[in-house]
């Protein structure tokens, strides 16, 4: 049996069992239905005492949610190769290629990261997630690159997942963007949730909830959603004048999508984007033929986790894992470079 507290904000004026899936940490990985029975079932007590009607409206305080056994979980173990960056008895890092989902899914039963870690874990892998044996205290998308941490104890995984709660924990993403971040740039300097700090980086703060009109994309809010903040600073520039970059972006939280949907709400959209990106085309004047094509032809978002850090949640070690680029974005930087400019 493991307790997570929930604190509901004021001003969360939502139904019981969405309030709570809203403020929940997202490494709890507790879905609105899943809060819907703990609730439905006794586990949850509010500030005024035991809450059975998920449908009532939310008190703002402290909830208490009690997680009884894991859901068995329906993925089965597969002999899938893993790149490990670090591993012991209460944990591992792998550096994910891109393509790889990370926990199954309907349209992704088998071929995943929880797949090929059953196999390589032999079922030694935390439950506190909800489901049997799954381990992931946070994600990163399919179709980016590089590190995550998973727990293989209870134990692990409650400390891990309050590090990514109290934003204690280190991401660190490299990305290629369109654009340009200036903090001399008008348009960027009046967009809502954008402003600039020392060092012209770039801070971004909004909400992020559903789309209203596509339940699997993300998009910005300032009335709905979860707090989002990311940072981003460009460590290298493409074109003449500038038309893409190289950008370094830190995560304070770790929304779902974060990074893409803040980068497309300031309008630096990531290359190779199909989703946040739209349809901008890369400049041939700016970029050459050769540039542009290479913009033009990237497969998949241009983003890659390059740095996670985290206090070892048994042994308070500091550990630090850095992941090089893998070699589709690094070929993309490579002809990026012999662009004009």
């Amino acid at each position: 049996m493991a307790e997570i507290l929930i604190t509901i904000p004021e001003g969360l004026s939502e139904r019981l069992d969405k309030a709570l899936a809203l403020a929940a940490p997202e490494q709890a990985a507790l879905s609105r239905s899943r809060l819907a029975r703990l609730i439905a079932e006794g586990a949850v007590r509010g500030p005024s005492g035991p809450v059975t009607d998920g449908k009532a409206r939310a008190e703002t305080g402290v909830y208490l949610v009690e997680i009884g056994a894991p859901e068995p979980l329906d993925a089965q173990p597969e002999p899938i190769p893993l790149t490990i960056a670090y591993e012991d008895t209460d944990l591992i890092v792998v550096d994910k290629p891109a393509g790889m989902v990370v926990h199954p899914a309907p349209g992704a039963p088998s071929g995943t990261l929880v797949n090929a870690l059953l196999a390589h874990c032999a079922g030694s892998l935390s439950g506190i997630g909800g489901a049997a044996r799954p381990g992931i205290v946070h994600r990163i998308d399919k179709e980016t690159s590089g590190l995550l941490v998973v727990a293989k104890t209870d134990r692990a995984h409650q400390g891990l997942a309050r590090q990514f709660a109290d934003h204690t924990a280190r991401r660190r993403y490299l990305a290629v963007a369109h654009g340009m971040i200036d903090p001399a740039d008008a348009r960027l300097r009046g967009l809502p949730g954008v402003g600039f700090e020392p060092g012209g980086v770039l801070r971004i703060a909004t909400l992020i909830g559903r789309h209203p009109g596509d339940r699997q994309r993300q998009a910005v809010s300032f009335q709905n959603g979860r707090h989002a903040v990311t940072r981003a600073r460009v460590i290298e520039t493409f074109g003449a004048p500038p038309a893409a970059m190289l950008v370094e972006c830190r995560l304070e939280t770790g929304r779902t999508h974060q990074i893409r949907v803040h980068m497309a709400h300031a309008g630096l959209g990531l290359v190779g984007d199909p989703v946040y990106g739209g349809n901008r085309r890369a400049s041939v004047r700016a970029l050459g033929p050769e540039g542009a094509a290479a913009v033009a032809a990237f497969p998949r978002q241009a983003l890659h986790a390059a740095e996670l850090g985290f206090e070892h949640p048994v042994s308070g070690q500091a550990l630090t894992f850095a992941s090089s680029l893998p070699p589709d974005m690094a070929g993309l930087l490579a002809t990026l470079r012999r662009a004009p400019g």
